[in-house]
């Protein structure tokens, strides 16, 4: 019964940036550092994929140009390639580029890493919110 409580008191839950359990940003395509539909992080995760955002054609544009070309299918890789409206985890720096050229794609705030406010403020992703139905 104590082991329990042990392991119980070690087990972490990421919150996303409105301090609320992290929900998956995509399982088709499935999204995230660790391919498992969450826009969590890791130490290796050099980029800090955090940001769950919608993809725009302006913003996949930008990221071809920028050298991060998302829309070609690698499938060595088993990534299909995305198209406007695809959901993904994206750097937050990337995010934040994106946002200084007016380019910033619509970000699911509930789906967003709690560690993206160490780059970006609540407000920037806020105003960027995709909007509810």
């Amino acid at each position: 019964m104590e082991r329990r409580g042990l392991v119980a008191s070690f087990y972490f839950m990421p919150t996303n940036v409105l301090g609320t359990q992290l929900r998956a940003c995509c399982q088709d395509p499935l999204t995230g550092f660790h391919r498992d539909g969450f826009c969590h992080t890791a130490p290796e995760d050099i980029g800090q994929h955090t940001v769950c955002a919608e993809m725009t054609r302006d913003f996949l544009d930008y990221s071809v140009l920028m050298g991060n070309d998302l829309v070609t299918p690698q499938r060595r890789f088993g990534f299909p390639g995305l198209k406007p409206g695809d959901r993904w985890c994206i750097c937050v720096t990337r995010w934040m580029q994106a946002l200084e050229r007016g380019l910033a794609p619509p970000v699911d705030l509930e789906a967003t890493h709690s560690s993206a406010l160490e780059f970006v403020s609540l407000e920037d992703l806020q105003a960027h919110a995709l909007k509810q139905a």
